[in-house]
This record gives C-alpha cells, sequence and structure tokens, in this order.
C-alpha cells in the first residue's frame, strides 16, 4: 500500500470519528527517540525514515515536521507522497501548535493519542487549538494501528542480566537510594516510565528497540515494594531471582489497570516530565502529582567506576577496529568497487569481532560526497553511492559492548588533493573539538554555556551548524542520553557533572558538495590541578581513540596550543591502540599519528 493509499485509509477513520485532524508523533507509549517497529507509525504512514518528526494529516493535506538534521532526507523521502515538508526552526514556519490554530476552525477538533504525547506537550496543544475555538480530542485507540493490518508485534527475546562488574553497583542498592531520595522528597510511588530508566535500575538489558539494548516494560517503585510491567515471557526463570523478593512482575497491560487501583489522594507520585506521557497522567488523576525530573536521570548519567573503566576499555577496542576499517578501506579503494553501504558493513564485521560486542548503536551513516551534508542520512539500495578515489567520505557510527557505549565520527579524503576551501571548513570544525576538549570550567556549568567554544570558529568565518554539539551517552545504553547535553536550544538546565559522558561533535554541511564532522566522546572528570585553589573545576578526558585525517588540515589556522593538543592527542591514540594491532597495522597507525 503507498502512503497516498495509507493516507486515504486514515482520512476515513478520521471521518467516522469527527476529526478535523490527526497528530502522529515520532514516539512510543514511553517517550523514546528509537521506537520499536511495531510503534514506528508516522514512518508507516509518511514514508520518512528519520527518527524526528511528527505528521499532521487533514481530510484535504498532511505535513511533516522535522528538523535541520532531516531537511535534505525528508525532501527525497516524501517527494510524491502528497505530504508537504515543514521545515522547524527555519523562518516563516509556524510549529505544529501555530498550524493547528490557524487552520483548525471553531468547534473542530485534532486527534492523537495520549500514550504519545507528554503532559506538557498535550498542555500546550489544548492552549493553542483552544484559543480558536478547536479542542484536542485523546483518543485511546490508535488510528494508524486500525488500519496497519501488517503491524509488527511485540518483540519476543527475553531480557539479560547485566553482571555487576559491568553494571557497577546491584539493583537493591540502587533501589535503597531511589527510597531514600522519594522519602526526603516526599514521595509514596516513583513511576518508571523510560525504557533505558528501566533497563538501569533493574540492571537489565535486551533487544527491543534497534540500536538501544533495552526492554519494553513499565515500573513503579513504593517503600514497600516494586511493581515490573513486562510483556510475557520477557523475564526468564533465573532472571526474575536476580531481580529481588521484592520485585513483582506482572503483564505489560496490567500498567493501565494498577495505576487506577493505586491512585488516591493520599498517595503522591513522582513522575518525569520527559518520559511521562499524558496517558500515564490520565490514569493518576487521583493522586497528588509531583512532576519532577526522575532521581533515576542523574544517577544514570553520572557514570561510577566501574562503567567508566568499561567506557576507557571499550574505546581501545572500537579504535581498534576503526583503524582496521580506514586501512581496509584504502586498500579496497585500490582494488576494486566499494559502495557506502558496503562500508558500513565492513566496519560492523570488524567491531564485531571484538570481544563484548553486542551490535551497533545507531545507523551508520556512511556518506559520500554530497551525501555527507545530510547530517542524519543513512544509505539505501537506491541512494547508495560508490566510493571513489577523491572527494571527502563521512563515516558516523558507533557499537554497543557489553562495557560500554561508543560514537564516532570521522572525515577523511579519499585520495586526491583537498581544495583550499574543503581544508578551511574541516580546520574550522577542529578547531571548535578541540576548543571544546579543551575547556575547563567551574562546577555548575551547563552545556549551553560550553556549546559556544566549539562555532566559535565557524562564526569567525560567518558560518556554523545546525544540531547540537554534544549529547549525553549512556553505558551499554542508549546512544542518546539526557538529562545533560552541550547545545544552544535542547540543554535542559543539568549540570555537567563528573561521570558525565557527551559527544563532542562540531561540523559544517554544504548542501550538494559535502559536510565534515569530527566526533569523539568525552568524559567529565575533576581537574585537580585547578580545583585546589578551592573551588572545584571540571574538565573533559577524550575517550575516543582514532586518528584524525591530517590531509585536511590547514595547519596555518591553528594556534600552538591546538597544535600542541592535536599531536598529543594522536601521541595518546598510538599509545593505546598501537599493542592491539598486527605489525603492517602498527606501521600505518603509526604514519596516521605523526606529528603535524
Amino acid at each position: 500500500m503507498t502512503v497516498r493509499l495509507r493516507l486515504a485509509s486514515l482520512r476515513h477513520r478520521m471521518k467516522q470519528r469527527g476529526l478535523a485532524a490527526y497528530l502522529i508523533p515520532s514516539t512510543d507509549p514511553h517517550l523514546s527517540e528509537y521506537v520499536p517497529e511495531r510503534w514506528e507509525r508516522r514512518k508507516y504512514m509518511s514514508g520518512f525514515s528519520g527518527s524526528a518528526g511528527e505528521l499532521i494529516v487533514t481530510q484535504k493535506s498532511a505535513g511533516l515536521w522535522t528538523d535541520g538534521r532531516y531537511f535534505l532526507q525528508a525532501a527525497e523521502e516524501l517527494a510524491g507522497s502528497g505530504i508537504s515538508l515543514m521545515r522547524s526552526g527555519e523562518p516563516g514556519v509556524p510549529s505544529i501548535e501555530e498550524w493547528l490554530a490557524k487552520n483548525l476552525q471553531r468547534g473542530r477538533a485534532v486527534g492523537c493519542d495520549p500514550r504519545l504525547l507528554s503532559a506538557a506537550r498535550a498542555e500546550r496543544l489544548e492552549k493553542a487549538v483552544g484559543e480558536v475555538g478547536a479542542s484536542l480530542r485523546l483518543i485511546d485507540e490508535n488510528l494508524v494501528d486500525l488500519g496497519w493490518p501488517e503491524q509488527p508485534s511485540f518483540p519476543a527475546a527475553p531480557a539479560e542480566f547485566l553482571a555487576q562488574r559491568f553494571a557497577g553497583e546491584g539493583s537493591g542498592s540502587k533501589l535503597r537510594k531511589i527510597r531514600t531520595e522519594m522519602r526526603q522528597r516526599g514521595a509514596d510511588m516513583l513511576i518508571v516510565a523510560g525504557l533505558d530508566s528501566l533497563a538501569w535500575l533493574f540492571n537489565i538489558r535486551g533487544n527491543d528497540v534497534p540500536y538501544n539494548p533495552v526492554v519494553i516494560g513499565y515500573a513503579y517503585v513504593t517503600q514497600k515494594d516494586v511493581q515490573l510491567f513486562i510483556p510475557p515471557g520477557k523475564i526468564p526463570t533465573q532472571l526474575r531471582s536476580r531481580l529481588g523478593s521484592d520485585v513483582h512482575v506482572q503483564a505489560y497491560d496490567r500498567f493501565g489497570p494498577t495505576l487506577r487501583k493505586r491512585s488516591n489522594p493520599n498517595v503522591t507520585a513522582w513522575i518525569d516530565p520527559g518520559d511521562a506521557n499524558r496517558w500515564l497522567l490520565d490514569n493518576l488523576s487521583g493522586c497528588r502529582i509531583m512532576q519532577e525530573r526522575s532521581p533515576i536521570a542523574l544517577r544514570k548519567a553520572r557514570k561510577n567506576a566501574a562503567e567508566i573503566d568499561g567506557m576507557r576499555a571499550c574505546h581501545v577496542r572500537d579504535g581498534v577496529a576503526m583503524v582496521r576499517f580506514f586501512i581496509w578501506l584504502e586498500q579496497a579503494l585500490k582494488e576494486g568497487t566499494v559502495t557506502e553501504i558496503a562500508a558500513a558493513d565492513q566496519l560492523e564485521k570488524f567491531r564485531s569481532e571484538g570481544d563484548l560486542y553486542r551490535g551497533l548503536s545507531f545507523r551508520t551513516i556512511s556518506a559520500y560526497g554530497e551525501h555527507g551534508a545530510i547530517i542524519h542520512y543513512g544509505p539505501t539500495p537506491e541512494s547508495d553511492t560508490t566510493l571513489q578515489r577523491k572527494g571527502l567520505y563521512l563515516i558516523d557510527s558507533g557499537a554497543q559492548y557489553l562495557d560500554g557505549t561508543t560514537d564516532i565520527t570521522r572525515t577523511i579524503l579519499l585520495g586526491g588533493k583537498a581544495s583550499v576551501k574543503q581544508k578551511e571548513h574541516f580546520t574550522r570544525v577542529l578547531k571548535g573539538h578541540i576548543g571544546l576538549a579543551r575547556a575547563k570550567f567551574p562546577e555548575g556549568v551547563r552545556g549551553m554555556r560550553l556549546d559556544t567554544l566549539a562555532r566559535v570558529p565557524m562564526w569567525e568565518a560567518g558560518l556554523d551548524y545546525n544540531h547540537g554539539t554534544g549529547h549525553g551517552v549512556g553505558s551499554y545504553l542508549n546512544v542518546h542520553e539526557g538529562p545533560q547535553s552541550i547545545s544552544p536550544g535542547r540543554c535542559t538546565g543539568a549540570e555537567l557533572e563528573p561521570g558525565n559522558v557527551q559527544s563532542n561533535e562540531p561540523g559544517f554541511y554544504l548542501p550538494g558538495k559535502y559536510g565534515i564532522r569530527i566526533e569523539n566522546l568525552i568524559l567529565v572528570v575533576q581537574d585537580k590541578k585547578l580545583s585546589r585553589t578551592g573551588e572545584s573545576f571540571l574538565a573533559f578526558e577524550t575517550l575516543t581513540l582514532c586518528p584524525i585525517d591530517k590531509k585536511l588540515i590547514d595547519k596555518r589556522l591553528l594556534t600552538k596550543e591546538e597544535r600542541t593538543w592535536f599531536d598529543d592527542y594522536h601521541a595518546r591514540v598510538y599509545r593505546k591502540l598501537a599493542s592491539k594491532l598486527k605489525k603492517d597495522e602498527k606501521v600505518w597507525l603509526k604514519r596516521a599519528c605523526a606529528r603535524l
């Protein structure tokens, strides 16, 4: 069935229910970024495969809103669908709320599944359409599901226990600390709705969601018991015994009825507005509601000693895979044909040969030439381009290991000579990367303040990039983890703390020509030297270990301090990786890591 036919079928169901418009978010009942195939409703209805975007369907039109990371990709994938691309954040482009307020007539309604809206988002929608005499109608049955006969079922694979040598702390210890914080804050019940929070709290992992090793489920914690709601068959007998005697397992679909039964005015329920949907809030309507960041969020982001050791160790193995990939790529380009997909597959193969490998942490962005300008490009059989011995190649990739998660981007010159502009653009991106990597800052600083450090070298040349500079990364968990971030617009206000892992990824994108991004993961650590003065200062330790292409650098644009950082970084890369490589691989790495 084509997108146009799916839209026509949906419009019929909308008409039956008296809806003038229907909102299809890209998320799931846990407000996840990546969702199981079962809940990829926006992708099914529109054909757009990016991880961020929302679709509005009316009887006569349809529009898809997405951000700057996906403009080029969305334009390609929506072609011929009858769906208009709404470039969020661009001048003159209204938000969904503004568009609905302008286009909904008095007395008409826009519908949405309450499981796919946060409480705050639902409130904004209600206010926007209410001001023009229209309404938001929350419909418990999802209208996309009703017309999706081949909709995938829940993933069937059981959850797995994460050993304490990787987790660093037992689930019982985590629960005791969470309960202490609940008592201090006056909460009787904590709702756990985020899938990564659920995985972290119970030290379980799974493969229910692509790239994120999580298990579909909900939980709530009280001082007396813990209830875990999870699809049947996900908790085998051996794992159930590891969860502890006070953890009671129920079926996933029992969560709503159980909440309604527990809901009463004497109970204060703590929910995190970042992962709690409107449906959940409605089921707790009889309780006193405390909407604050979950006590799990900051603890999960603050990696413990075992998790930090694991992150350092997995980046050595990941660096070895990257080096072997670049050596292979050089030789493959000389001997025959290599496509974007073939290159991505080969990198995955090298990673899979490393210890503790469990899969990719996101879909590999293997982008040659103009595809590199599509920030979240993913090669398809239709777009798969053959790499040539010239031009720029951008590869953004990562892996899940039992002891950590990786995310790295490198941009390399495949052959020939880089142009003056290519060198300038690459070097300015590198300067921004180094500026953030070298940052030292007092405790209490938020990532929004540091984002500027990476952009100044771009701004000096009248350039910029349309994405954040850094996101949090989980420990064998989601590659995108909050609440901390280094971004001008997505920063939640959470302070950077020792143990946080963030990405450092400034970039530059020239549509139709090429894209450049340099990404390492960085660990927040205490700067012991500066902290001797009395005030606590923090700094970054770079975790990622992989050479940066010297052929694309205009050394004249680098300061003495930047060149020193670059040479020191490469010396460390060689020192950490050389002993893991074969003799010829070591020769290649020594050349790649030579001083500027």
